[in-house]
């Protein structure tokens, strides 16, 4: 077992997640994780990096299977015996402009975005070890879909008792309602992608305050962030980021001192708390 120092980043072949590897290969002392669910593609841009002399490891990672995930934190178990560093950034948007049926793309959308993301928090989160960082990419989208909520589920989504139980049901109940037509009448906004955001920003605040009640000596910090909006195939080229400039906030968390007691359960864009 190696007391090297790791780092993994989840769907990091291109986009976001790829500055993420890099800045992480250029900072972060110890092993760093490119992750992708096509070993060619993931392969492919770890020799980019190599072009660049960075020296970044690959590894499989499918976060809407199960198995997958399952063999990434044996692997991580064995090897390093646990983490140190998970950035959570793995996700899918549709474009605006697709035709796909709106039940369709919630179903999707929340299958990785939210319910992918948590099966990799499920499985990995017990190995991160005392000190560690974890960040979950999320969006500002999660703000305004937020906004766009009605009051009650707004207040279930600020609450701070809400469980991970009880955030499941709400994102399971979403995607439901926009099978039946009736996701607009029940409260719910327009956007697949920004609930399933909200998911993600939610789901940080409840393993934030369960790391507080579970593991408080162990000092791990985790926290949801914006990247922005950062041109990449998700997001297009009219954005405003690019993409080194949006693993800026990610990267910051994953590298915080270790005697740093915050920020922990927060949502973060530009480096700054944001309210929830």
């Amino acid at each position: 077992m190696s007391n090297v120092p790791v780092a993994v980043v989840t769907g990091s072949n291109k986009g976001i997640g790829f500055a993420i590897v890099r800045a992480l290969c250029k900072q972060f002392p110890g092993d760093v994780y490119l992750t992708a669910r096509d070993p060619g593609r993931g392969q492919k841009a770890v020799a980019k990096l190599q072009e660049e002399g960075l020296c970044a490891l690959f590894h499989q990672l499918d976060i809407d299977d199960l198995q997958s995930i399952r063999a990434l934190r044996d692997f991580l178990k064995e090897k390093y015996g646990g983490l140190n560093v998970l950035v959570n950034n793995a996700g899918i948007a549709f474009k605006v402009r697709d035709t796909t049926p709106f039940a369709v793309q919630a179903e999707v959308t929340l299958k990785t975005n939210f319910f992918g993301t948590r099966n990799v928090c499920t499985e990995l989160l017990p190995l991160v070890k005392p000190y560690g960082k974890v960040v979950n990419v999320s969006s500002m989208v999660s703000s305004s879909a937020l906004g766009g909520c009605s009051q009650e589920l707004q207040q279930k989504f600020r609450s701070d008792t809400i469980t991970e139980d009880e955030l499941v049901e709400l994102m399971t109940k979403f995607v439901e309602d926009t099978k039946k037509s009736v996701h607009e009448k029940e409260g719910w906004p327009n956007t697949a992608y920004g609930v399933s955001k909200i998911g993600v920003t939610v789901l940080s605040r409840i393993q934030a305050r369960m790391l507080n009640e579970k593991r408080k000596g162990d000092h791990i910090l985790l926290n949801a962030c914006c990247p922005g909006w950062v041109r990449t195939d998700m997001a297009g080229p009219q954005a405003t980021k690019s993409p080194d400039e949006g693993a800026e906030t990610p990267v910051y968390l994953a590298l915080l001192p270790s005697d740093a007691d915050g920020p922990h359960g927060q949502f973060l864009s530009n480096k700054t708390v944001r309210t929830w």
